[in-house]
């Protein structure tokens, strides 16, 4: 990797990371607060109008800002072509939402959920209006702007939500929250974003970014239907309540696999896309994300899980118990999530959305069976279900990748086979800590402090590649800050 894109590549992951904190990270925080002031019932309520959500706003995109992305040379015919067509698809979609709230509300049983549908709705023609400025963001790898706007949406709208919550609106206070994050992340992306629409459409520009995008839209669709599938099978066969216990768990899972997964995609994506003709420097870019990658992931979704129990209890309290255990099942399928993600961006990197959409045919049809064990033996059983066919997903992509930049499943494992056995033995450890009968804010601090000094004994001993490229990262990171700090001082000065 050369010294010019390594550079960039470290940007990209330090503030696209600190971007994910900004958002992921103070909206996760926000969400303790107000776990503690709502009941698990109000947060199924808003997990059961996810799936709509979460399949629209996949339809108002289209694949469109992938294409983008990975576009040598893009015209400004061509963000205006998409930007107007998002605009019109996601007014469309409300409509048919907010006609179709009535039927969702008498499917799930919740009264409620008619008047929620309709005013969460609108977050998809908010959403549509931020899709070229994010784009362009991104194409450039600018996530330091991003940062800037997440951390004001963020901060902003956990204080609308928080208030709300201590005003008893109940369920409102999520939707109040979600609407107040979206508008303002929108307004200030177009704020700092030079970018700005114009009355041109190119029938030609759609056809080219469509017949790249489609592919992706559809695989997307099936990818986003399978993750938020499972609210709808508890809310619909079991009950608001154990749903809102499921959704904090996967909140929690989120805190690490999600954020690392957006991290690494939105950073390898465009960076890959500029190496995609040089196939030995493109493999060699691509197995040291893996690696490094996975360092990270395997470290926090087992440690995650060894320490599941006290951070429930003392973050959120013990009326959220139940959820513990879907959290410690969901950590062995989501520490494949960034794995998923960076063998699937090779596919689009290398323009085969052909085999994308192949794939996730294939993996959602494996899928059925977990789900529908879930409808007739229990959720935990629908939840290992997921982690068995998350291996089996993973053996899938790798698979079809390594066809791609000669980089076989087998050299794969080993490549990340090292720091998987480092973070399971560590992850066993804390775990045993847990079996001593203490009080939980002691053993919290006992179980992190053993887990960290084991981890960076092991590491330090063997000296792993991937170890000392994530520690030279935080160094560059750290030391950048220290810099800037410096000149901050002397300017005052």
């Amino acid at each position: 990797m050369s010294e010019s894109l390594k550079n960039k590549t470290v940007r990209g992951v330090g503030w696209s990371f600190v971007d994910n904190i900004a958002s992921s990270g103070v909206t996760f925080l926000v969400g303790l607060v107000l776990a503690r002031l709502l009941t698990p019932a109000e947060y199924g309520i808003m997990a059961m109008i996810a799936i709509f959500i979460a399949v629209s706003n996949s339809i108002v995109d289209s694949g469109f800002s992938n294409a983008l992305i990975r576009k040598v040379r893009v015209e400004r015919v061509d963000y205006n072509t998409v930007f107007y067509f998002n605009l019109a698809v996601s007014v469309l979609l409300y409509v048919l939402l907010f006609l179709a709230s009535p039927s969702i509300s008498v499917f799930f049983k919740e009264p409620e959920l008619v008047k929620v549908t309709r005013v969460i709705g609108s977050v998809l023609v908010i959403n549509a209006l931020a899709i070229i400025p994010r784009t362009v963001f991104v194409r450039d790898v600018n996530f330091k702007t991003q940062t800037k706007v997440s951390l004001i949406s963020s901060v902003s709208s956990g204080a609308v939500g928080i208030v709300m919550a201590l005003s008893g609106m109940g369920v409102w206070s999520l939707v109040g929250q979600q609407l107040s994050r979206q508008s303002l992340n929108s307004l200030f992306l177009w704020v700092y974003c030079k970018w700005k629409p114009s009355l041109e459409f190119s029938i030609e520009s759609f056809r080219e970014l469509f017949g790249f995008g489609s592919k992706l839209l559809l695989s997307g669709l099936l990818s986003t239907v399978y993750q938020n599938v499972y609210y709808i099978i508890i809310g619909r066969f079991y009950s608001s309540s154990l749903l809102g216990q499921y959704t904090r768990a996967e909140q929690f899972n989120m805190i690490f696999s999600s954020n690392l997964t957006s991290v690494v995609q939105r950073v390898s994506y465009p960076v890959l896309s500029s190496i995609q003709e040089d196939p030995k420097r493109l493999r060699e870019a691509y197995r040291k994300v893996i690696k490094t990658t996975m360092l990270i992931t395997f470290a926090c979704m087992l440690g995650l899980a060894a320490v599941a129990k006290p951070l429930i209890v003392i973050l959120i309290g013990e009326k959220w118990l139940p959820s513990v255990y879907f959290l410690q099942i969901i950590c062995f399928s989501g520490m494949l999530y960034p794995l998923h993600a960076i063998n699937l961006n090779i596919l689009q990197v290398k323009g085969r959305s052909d085999l994308f959409l192949k794939l996730e045919v294939i993996k959602k049809i494996i899928a059925v069976v977990p789900i529908t064990v879930g409808v007739f033996c229990g959720i935990e059983y629908m939840l290992w279900g997921s982690v068995f066919t998350s291996f089996i997903a993973y053996f899938l992509n790798s698979h079809y990748s390594a066809r791609l930049i000669d980089y076989p499943t087998m050299d794969q494992m080993k490549d990340i086979l090292p720091t998987f056995a480092i973070s399971s033995i560590v992850a066993f450890f804390m775990w045993c800590v847990s079996l001593f009968d203490i009080s939980v804010y002691i053993l919290l601090p006992m179980q992190l402090s053993l887990g960290i000094l084991l981890a960076f004994i092991i590491y330090e001993k063997l000296r792993l590649p991937e170890y000392l490229e994530v520690r030279q990262l935080v160094c560059s990171l750290l030391h950048r800050k220290n810099k800037l700090d410096n000149k901050q001082i002397w300017t005052k000065n």
